[in-house]
């Protein structure tokens, strides 16, 4: 990145920045659908020049309540829930089929913005796995192939040889879907926005579904937090 591209992406963020800092968050009949907030967060987080403004950290827990977290990938976010994809070989997946319950948090410090989202997950059709897989690049697709994630191995040098192994196995041919591999989705009960205001006086939005008789029918409960 040369420096005219560097300054670009900080003025980017200073611009991002005053909607939260100075403005604060809308106000509540302003904000009636998460997921709208949510994807115009999203786009000044990209706007920003962040680097990988899709990250979010997954925590999952045990059946036993012992947790974890790690950082992984957006990959949609809409009505439905939020997407993401893994070996489902992996300890996150092991957790996740012990414990269908999980949390995300996005954190993008250079706006001051935090958004939390906790709920039930569940697994992807093979359909809409094999539709993502298809979009990844062919050494992320042999990489998948070639990783049973999350098991011990000896060296850097036996990864190697099961990535030889894969690229010979699919020579000439397009990688198809492992029958290992697939996406989640997290349906979210609770989605919480964070902006950073001055004096730590911050504005925090609880969104949380409307039950049955009570405006249900996909609204949200819409609560103000104290910082």
């Amino acid at each position: 990145m040369s420096k005219f591209d560097d300054l670009r992406a900080h003025l980017r963020a200073i611009r991002a920045l005053t909607k939260g800092v100075t403005r604060g968050l809308p106000v509540l009949e302003a904000a009636e659908d998460p997921y709208d907030l949510f994807n115009a967060w999203f786009r000044d987080a990209e706007a920003s020049g962040l680097l990988l403004p899709e990250s979010m950290a997954l925590a999952t827990a045990t059946r036993d309540r012992r947790p974890s977290v790690r950082m992984v990938l957006l990959k949609g976010a809409g009505p439905e829930g939020f997407r993401f994809f893994t070996n489902y070989g992996s300890r996150k997946a092991a957790e996740l089929d012990d414990n269908p319950r999980a949390s995300l948090c996005f954190h993008w410090s250079v706006l001051e913005r935090q958004v939390r989202i906790e709920g039930r997950v569940e697994r992807l059709s093979a359909e809409d796995s094999a539709a993502y897989f298809a979009t990844r690049d062919r050494g992320s697709q042999i990489g998948a192939w070639a990783s049973a994630q999350s098991r011990t191995i000896a060296d850097r040098a036996g990864l190697e040889a099961r990535v030889a192994e894969a690229e010979a196995r699919f020579e000439g041919r397009d990688v198809p879907l492992p029958d290992f591999w697939g996406g989640y989705i997290l349906v979210p009960d609770r989605i919480e926005f964070w902006q950073g205001r001055a004096n730590r006086l911050h504005d925090r939005l609880e969104y949380t579904p409307r039950a049955a008789g009570d405006g249900g029918d996909g609204a949200w409960r819409i609560t103000r937090l104290q910082p």
